[in-house]
């Protein structure tokens, strides 16, 4: 399969050193080392992305628009094969790019310091930046109603109604809980109606995994891109708040572990606002703390929703493992909540300090 796809971009795969990355959820992912060149190839998730030629589409578009407008910018871009395409489809194979690999450069796959928080934020700030000028419009959707809270929410709603009975009863306290929080969906279906709140290109997956750090720990690029497409500003600051905030993560069973760090807070702000205080508006500022509420909020209801449907989506590695995500996100919606007062104050400060 490998050999494969690297023919069609004039790499004999026996004269190169092929090693598999395993950081990705999603694609599988191999470095491909070939003398002096080294490559990054991929095969993408076609049972996720179900029409990969749009993504490859979408990536294109940015690219020109990029190379024309900001030609300094590293984008990282995918490469031709041999046919002048950048996405090649192997019959029973499947789909498959290559990418150059940046030299002196890195990914991490947790958040150690603000100061990475802070790199992350700002590249993810600057790339919507840059493509304030672009069309959003243009753009494939790649996953639709990704961050679809309504949709979502429905989900939800039916998977009470129709999911496993037993696994009901087991969350009743989670899904009390969560009926304190439905004003969330409530400013979500105002947001899309209010013409102050734009959409814009959105890269909707800011893990810190997908920005490339140099050897100064420096943020250099986003990375990533299968997930870029027409959103709203929430999903990427509220993606960061839900990934970087607590040193626990959503697998975490000990929720005594989960906390929110407000130093990490003001970095994702500054970070963020370094680049796109001037593009929101003000309605949007105002969204700048829910968006960690939201999107916070839309994954506890999907952890908890897939729980009753018997773990269709979500890969599990034991019985309640869904179950315990849920609360693990509704935990961290909580301490985001109690410390909202300092967290708007927090805003209100990089606000001013942005000139805002």
């Amino acid at each position: 399969m490998i050999e494969s796809a690297l023919v069609e971009f004039g790499i004999q795969a026996n004269l190169c050193r092929i090693e598999p990355l395993v950081s990705g959820l999603i694609n599988r992912t191999w470095k491909v080392k070939c003398g002096k060149d080294t490559f990054i190839l991929q095969q993408i998730n076609d049972n996720i992305f179900k029409h990969p030629f749009k993504i490859a589409d979408n990536i294109k578009r940015i690219n020109i628009y990029l190379n024309r407008h900001n030609p300094d910018y590293l984008f990282v871009s995918p490469l031709e094969s041999l046919a002048k395409m950048e996405l090649v489809h192997l019959e029973n194979e499947g789909y498959f790019r290559l990418f150059p690999f940046i030299v002196g450069s890195h990914t991490i796959n947790i958040v150690s310091s603000p100061e990475q928080a802070f790199e992350a934020a700002f590249q993810f700030g600057r790339f919507t930046h840059l493509l304030s000028g672009f069309d959003a419009g243009s753009l494939n959707t790649t996953i639709p109603d990704f961050h679809n809270l309504s949709l979502r929410y429905a989900q939800y709603e039916n998977s009470l109604r129709t999911g496993n009975p037993n696994r009901i009863k087991t969350a009743k306290h989670l899904i009390d809980e969560l009926k304190a929080y439905t004003s969330i969906l409530t400013v979500f279906e105002k947001i899309q109606i209010d013409p102050h709140i734009k959409k814009r290109v959105m890269h909707h997956d800011t893990k810190i995994s997908n920005v490339l750090f140099n050897d100064s720990e420096k943020g250099i690029a986003v990375i990533d891109l299968d997930t870029v497409m027409p959103g709203y500003f929430i999903s990427d600051v509220g993606d960061m708040m839900r990934t970087y905030l607590s040193p626990a993560n959503e697998e975490e069973k000990d929720f005594s572990k989960i906390e929110i760090r407000d130093d990490y807070f003001r970095a994702i702000v500054r970070g963020y606002l370094s680049n796109m205080g001037d593009e929101l508006t003000e309605a949007e500022q105002e969204l700048i703390l829910y968006s960690g509420q939201f999107i916070i909020y839309m994954q506890a209801i999907r952890f908890l929703a897939d729980y009753f449907n018997n773990d269709t989506y979500y890969g599990v590695t034991y019985e309640d493992n869904n179950l315990v995500r849920a609360g693990n996100q509704i935990t961290l919606l909580k301490e985001l909540n109690k410390k909202s007062i300092l967290l708007n104050a927090i805003i209100q400060d990089e606000l001013k300090a942005q000139g805002l």
